[in-house]
């Protein structure tokens, strides 16, 4: 039966010794060969219905070749394109990935931890961790190789990749300011999640830069990182700073919740205030107007995790490494010279 064929049935159509068939069947493995003789081999493996045996694999590796990440909302445009590098990255070398996807507004929970735990996994990348997380003191006390993709925790326990979110606030203000604004206020993500922390530092010293202190009136924390939560934090900005010009959201979900703020009292974009985004999320360079924003690469991001948990994994690194990459201005319609 065509399903039952081994290793060595391989070998023997094709013509090679059956460890060459094992290392053209291991990612991991197969460029140590030729092209043509992997090519050869995964044809002769289809052909006869050649399916690998990933448990008595695992027992002989010691390896599971099974990784998890746990983001807090996968209808996020953000983490589409991390879970995608992350991926490209990891079924390179053979492995798969499982996906949890987790509520926003609430911590990692133990049983997700335990479940992934309990399937073996070689490593996890957390994507939802908070400043001080739970989550990271169990993946220690596992030994569970671990990587935080896009947040960070404050002490700094374990590897992270992550954005340099105050230079892209940097970025933000100094755009703003270079138009002309001087009333500018920010509508800043949750303090207890690095990214909301850390761009909401970074809008406070980029505006003592340019010489613009910030009074507690320019600066409103959305309780989310989505537009329904952006709205009414939009709302109270208008309220405490009817002079404001412009508007440095922490997340471009957060902006186009200071869209419909904009909309619904009768304040035009770019015209009466300026708004600019973070992240540069599909799709905002099609809303009315395109939005301005700070561009994070999360791709790359994504992939830098992956290569950072198989380093891990194999023990090619083992001391703790924070990659942080560098965001860039994506100037579009939404941001513009005061009118006033």
């Amino acid at each position: 039966m065509a399903g039952l064929a081994t290793i060595k049935d391989v070998a023997r159509e094709v013509g090679v010794h059956p460890s060459t068939v094992s290392r053209a069947l291991d990612p991991s493995q197969r460029d140590r060969l030729g092209p043509s003789i992997v090519q050869r081999v995964l044809e002769a493996a289809e052909r006869l219905g050649y399916r690998p045996d990933t448990a008595a694999a695992s027992l002989r590796s010691g390896r599971s070749h099974l990784v998890g990440i746990i983001v807090p909302d996968i209808a996020n445009p953000v983490f589409s394109p991390i879970i995608s590098g992350l991926e490209r990255v990891l079924a390179a070398r053979g492995y798969a990935l499982i996906v949890v996807d987790q509520p926003p507004d609430r911590p990692i929970q133990p049983d997700i931890l335990q479940m992934l735990v309990a399937r073996r996994v070689d490593g996890l990348v957390l994507a939802n961790v908070s400043l001080k997380d739970d989550a990271v003191e169990r993946c220690l006390r596992w030994q569970v190789p671990v990587v935080l993709v896009n947040r960070a925790e404050a002490a700094a326990r374990v590897p992270s990749v992550v954005s340099d979110d105050i230079a892209g606030m940097r970025l933000a203000v100094e755009h703003l300011v270079g138009l002309g604004h001087r009333a500018i206020v920010h509508v800043a993500g949750p303090q207890s999640l690095s990214t909301g922390s850390l761009r909401r530092r970074g809008f406070i010293e980029a505006m003592a830069a340019a010489g613009l202190p910030v009074g507690s009136d320019a600066i409103v924390e959305a309780t989310a990182f989505t537009r329904e939560a952006g709205l009414p934090a939009a709302r109270e900005l208008l309220k405490r700073r009817p002079d404001m010009t412009a508007v440095v959201a922490a997340n471009d979900l957060l902006a186009l919740g200071v869209y419909e703020m904009l909309r619904e009292q009768g304040r035009r974009c770019p015209d009466d205030v300026s708004v600019i985004g973070h992240n540069d999320m599909p799709l905002v360079d099609m809303v009315s107007p395109s939005l301005s924003t700070i561009r994070i690469s999360h791709r790359e991001m994504g992939e830098r995790t992956g290569q950072l948990l198989l380093d891990i994994i194999t023990g090619a690194r083992d001391a703790i490494t924070q990659i942080v990459t560098q965001p860039e201005l994506v100037a579009r319609g939404s941001s513009a010279p005061p009118s006033r």
